[in-house]
């Protein structure tokens, strides 16, 4: 029967996405799978974006979206905010790329800086892939240690280290916690420098960091883990992991590359807990192509290469490009705290009401995030590690997330989402009042 009904819900995808159905078919004759990127995927096919505009983007058939998805996360002012409009045409104006640094790359580092509590220096890169890779990089080679120790479940990007145990099957895991390639194929050599941590079970990852201390140079984690719906850690497991780092030497890398929205600070200022380095990217270049690391001046200095060759060379032929770095200051500039106050409120206040409406309807849930960030899990008890995510109903989580579809608004494969500056009460209600008739005709 429920899966009639998932039906019913794709057999009305289809019939109002016509053209976006002919340009998938297009699109797989020149790419794998009609994509270039996995997270813009989703079966039956993707829509395929005309334009976007303040909290709405528009698929080619015409449709309109409320779009909760802003681009992973990272258009937090929404789509074409004129300010970033404006910005980009008058830099586009000067020129779009220099082989020299511009004023702006002062600027923006300043801003950063100033307002990221681990920050003493910051470098660009031009993805939040770049930028965790950088800073594994810097945390080798100050500690002069070859591991790295990440969380099962944890994505940090597409480079080989962190590509171990993202989303590994339930018949690879073991009791150990042993690490899993994230591909076939993958050298086995990367198996035996990342040692895999569990999240939320302090126990076993102080076990594991004591075995492995001498060989570890950094343990990487978010601490609101995206790929669960945003879930935020327990504040007892980030103090701890915290605690036990510093006793043993190793450095602690923070992945802020979503989460640098909760705050002006990001996670680590809203939680006082304050990691060695910490990656960014998505909100920190204004909706375009951008990556950032920073930390502590002593760990940082190794790229410092105004007194001959740097420890770690970084290049970029477009690391700090000036069209980044424009609509990043306007960005920041539109970020004050008391714009991330009614932000946060206002996430708030729509988990609130999605867990009334499941509540209503007496449909297990768990409604995780913080901030502006949220997620939606058909499960009865809350995530608290990678293996509790198998017991979600992910039939209808699909289901669900159809239906929106089809109704007009678009969230995350996983259900999940963001808000952005734009968003108003009014769009959370309708969102609220929208997943309530969906859930009626899917339950």
């Amino acid at each position: 029967m429920e899966s009639n009904k998932l039906n019913i819900e794709i057999d009305r995808y289809l019939s109002n996405t016509k053209k976006s159905r002919i340009l998938q078919e297009k699109a797989s004759k020149y790419l794998p799978g009609g994509s270039t990127r996995e997270a813009q995927y989703f079966d039956p096919y993707p829509i395929f974006i005309d334009y976007g505009k303040g909290h709405y983007i528009y698929d080619v058939d015409g449709n309109e979206y409320l779009d909760f998805v802003i681009n992973a996360t990272s258009l937090i002012l929404g789509h074409s905010h004129p300010g970033i409009v404006e910005r980009l045409k008058y830099q586009a104006s000067k020129g779009t790329a220099f082989s020299g640094p511009v004023e702006d790359l002062i600027n923006l580092s300043e801003v950063l800086c100033e307002r990221i509590p681990s920050l003493d220096t910051v470098r660009f890169t031009n993805s939040g892939t770049e930028a965790t890779l950088l800073a594994i990089r810097a945390a080798r080679a100050f500690t002069k240690k070859n591991k790295i120790a990440k969380f099962e479940g944890g994505y940090h990007g597409a480079h080989e280290s962190v590509a171990i145990s993202v989303n590994p099957a339930v018949n690879d895991l073991t009791d150990d916690i042993d690490p899993v390639r994230g591909y076939i194929g993958q050298p086995e050599g990367i198996l035996n420098d990342v040692v895999i941590l569990p999240f939320n079970n302090l126990d076993v990852c102080e076990s594991k960091l004591r075995e492995y201390k001498d060989s570890l140079a950094c343990v990487i984690m978010e601490p609101v883990i995206s790929s669960f719906g945003y879930t935020p850690l327990d504040l007892d497991f980030l103090t701890g992991i915290r605690n036990i780092t510093e006793e043993l030497g190793i450095l602690l890398v923070f992945d802020e590359v979503q989460s640098l929205r909760i705050s002006s600070g990001g996670a680590q200022q809203h939680f006082g807990v304050i990691p060695d380095l910490t990656a960014m990217g998505k909100i920190i270049g204004g909706g375009l192509p951008v990556g950032a690391f920073g930390g502590r001046e002593e760990i940082m200095s190794l790229y410092d290469q105004s007194e001959g060759k740097a420890v770690i060379p970084h290049s970029g032929t477009f690391n700090g490009n000036p069209m980044t770095l424009v609509a990043g200051l306007e960005t920041m500039k539109h970020l004050t705290p008391d714009t991330y106050n009614s932000l946060n409120n206002l996430g708030e206040t729509l988990r609130q009401k999605l867990r009334a409406v499941f509540s209503e309807l007496e449909i297990p849930v768990i409604i995780s995030g913080i901030g502006s960030l949220f997620g939606i899990h058909f499960r009865n008890e809350p995530i608290k590690d990678y293996r509790s995510t198998f017991e979600s109903d992910k039939l209808m989580r699909r289901m669900l997330f159809t239906g929106l579809l089809n109704e007009g608004v678009l969230l995350q494969g996983q259900t999940a989402g963001a808000l952005n500056v734009l968003t108003e009460e009014n769009d959370i209600d309708n969102f609220v009042r929208l997943t309530r008739e969906v859930l009626v005709r899917i339950k």
